[in-house]
């Protein structure tokens, strides 16, 4: 896998890791506060469209991922 497919992995399980945690109605739910985690993942993913630089694939090539999409 390149780090870009990691990322997007790495993010999808995330927001819907956090939206179970987060939502009432949620079986697994423990607070609402879980919501501003998906959002800081969905802020992150956009900047990360317009500059073209993401923390998390820099940290993965530096573990020997390969870079790429």
């Amino acid at each position: 896998m390149t780090t870009w497919r990691v990322t997007r992995a790495v993010a999808g399980f995330f927001i819907l890791l956090t939206l179970a945690l987060g939502i009432p109605g949620s079986p697994v739910f423990v607070s609402q506060w879980w919501l501003a985690f998906t959002a800081f993942v969905g802020l992150n993913l956009l900047q990360s469209a317009f500059t073209q630089w993401c923390l998390m694939a820099n940290m993965l090539k530096k573990l020997g991922i390969q870079p790429g999409c």
